[in-house]
């Protein structure tokens, strides 16, 4: 493998650890945090409310429309089709439900079952309290979603197609492009969560034909607690939280100022990255750790789509052992990882995401994810590998007994 970038830097390593959950959460870029410090209102900073009419409020409110450009020249929309929210999950809230809510088409909505919950969530909630239809789209094997099904799914009372952009388990890239284009040509506005696709896959709005989409700053180098949601000019929307009006309108509530301002540096940065090559450099990285792995431990399946997937995402189940235990393995061998969404941690129940493309649910439990990030070097990713054979090995030696 060809280093990525040196072994010891922090943003790769977690304390002596190599830190292969990138997709749950990356650590903060100093820049971020750098360009945060002065609106937290410490010694010195400042600390005006962006509403207030004064120089401290008005010195706030210039930095987060500042903030709400950078955010929408990497979205390519206008910087008015930016709004704030405190992450992905009410991103995606806003989204579905405002939309779904202010609709006059009807209430019926597609979706497919490998949504992250915050949408499926969202959509259980209008189907109880609002009595909204929801039909899921089918997934293949692989996890791709079918832009002729979307296309004999559309009626005239669909109000909402919500289609995520890459999935945060297996990794699979949707044909976004194809599937805004059924949705438009139906006149059916398209929301996608792109919280796993901001810094390694184009998010340009304009080209991806999309009326919604959804990012999360902590994916991109940022704090938690800060997201954003674009939502075309004119689509009607229906707000979560009433009050002072804030965010035109669309998500009341003073702004994190703060937040805003570094999920706009971690964003700009992402994506510069990304434009100087940064996608094919972790690509070519995890496809040589997912042959290595592959190769050497027999019990190991690739889940998700084998060449449209992110760049730093290797999902795989281990038949014979049991994905909690093999996770376990790989942190005292100085490797962490996930078994899946860090959403559902803890859960008992076999991922949805892998049996809705046709695992069955005993190998579902034995899933393991690896995140990489661009700071992920070769050196590590070689360790890991053969800490995967060794984990495995040990947890299936210890199963047969």
């Amino acid at each position: 493998m060809s280093q990525n970038n040196d072994a010891g830097n922090h943003d790769a390593t977690y304390l002596d650890a190599i830190y292969l959950d990138n997709a749950a959460s990356t650590p903060v870029r100093p820049e971020a945090l750098q360009a945060m410090w002065p609106w937290l209102g410490g010694p010195g900073g400042e600390f005006g409310n962006p509403s207030s009419h004064h120089r401290a409020g008005e010195a706030a409110a210039v930095a987060i429309q500042q903030a709400r450009r950078e955010v929408a020249a990497v979205l390519s929309c206008r910087a008015g089709e930016v709004v704030f929210t405190a992450g992905g999950t009410e991103a995606d809230n806003l989204a579905v439900k405002g939309i779904a809510l202010a609709s006059a088409r009807g209430r019926h909505i597609i979706s497919s079952p490998l949504e992250h919950e915050a949408v499926l969530e969202s959509l259980d909630y209008l189907r109880r309290l609002h009595g909204f239809e929801i039909e899921l789209l089918s997934p293949d094997a692989a996890g791709l979603l079918d832009p002729d099904e979307l296309a004999a799914r559309l009626r005239p009372d669909t109000a909402l197609v919500s289609v995520h952009y890459a999935n945060n388990e297996i990794g699979t890239v949707q044909p976004l492009q194809r599937l805004a284009a059924v949705a438009r040509a139906g006149g059916v506005p398209l929301h996608t969560d792109a919280v796993q696709a901001a810094g390694s896959l184009p998010l340009n709005v304009t080209e991806l034909g999309v009326d919604a989409l959804s990012i999360s700053g902590h994916k991109v180098g940022a704090p938690k607690g800060i997201g954003a949601l674009f939502v075309r000019g004119r689509l009607p929307l229906e707000p979560l939280l009433h009050g002072g009006g804030q965010e035109r309108g669309h998500r009341s509530g003073t702004e994190n100022v703060a937040g805003a301002v570094a999920l706009a540096t971690a964003l700009r940065l992402a994506e510069a990255e990304r434009l100087a090559g940064a996608a094919e450099a972790t690509s070519a990285l995890r496809d040589e750790f997912i042959a290595g792995v592959l190769g050497s431990v027999p019990e190991a399946r690739l889940t998700g789509h084998p060449s449209a997937r992110l760049p730093g995402s290797a999902s795989f189940v281990f038949a014979g052992t049991s994905g909690e235990a093999v996770l376990l393995e790989l942190e005292r061998r100085g490797v962490i990882c996930s078994s899946g969404s860090a959403c559902a941690a803890g859960s008992d129940e076999a991922s949805p995401v892998l049996t809705a493309i046709g695992v069955p649910a005993e190998l579902a439990q034995t899933a393991v994810r690896f995140s990489l990030s661009s700071r992920t070097s070769a050196e590590q990713l070689s360790v890991a590998a053969a800490a995967v054979t060794a984990s495995v090995a040990a947890v299936a030696g210890i199963a047969r007994r």
